[in-house]
């Protein structure tokens, strides 16, 4: 079982920066990605952006790239998303999750294991 939990969700003005915290504890299956998702009320939920934990391979969405940052820390066994330049758009509850597959996909429903969201709120 894996526990995930993010933080650093906020208000910001447009043009602004935040930089969100995903924390795991638990066992992991390798291999694996950590990635995060957003969904905005009354949309479906949408990828964001990962990493492949042991190569540190990044994919990103097209909507957020060059805006946005993905890393990770494994000693710490946290991934980190470093937005800038946010559009009010970009407002949404963001989740942080673990995909175990060799595999990368962007399909929500394949990413194993969740955390509670944190929200970000763009204002214009």
């Amino acid at each position: 079982q894996v526990q995930l939990v993010e933080s650093g969700g906020g208000l910001v003005q447009a043009g602004g920066s935040l930089r969100l915290s995903c924390a795991a504890s638990g066992r992991t299956l390798s291999p694996f990605f950590m990635g995060w998702f957003r969904q905005a009320p009354g949309k479906e939920r949408e990828f964001v952006a990962a990493i492949y934990w042991s190569g540190g391979r990044t994919y990103y969405a097209d909507s957020v790239k060059g805006r946005f940052t993905i890393s990770r820390d494994i000693a710490k066994n946290s991934v980190y998303l470093q937005m800038n330049s946010l559009k009010p758009e970009d407002t949404a509850a963001y989740y942080c999750a673990v995909l175990i597959s060799g595999i990368f996909t962007t399909v929500w429903t394949e990413y194993r294991y969740w955390g509670q969201g944190t929200q970000v709120t763009v204002s214009s």
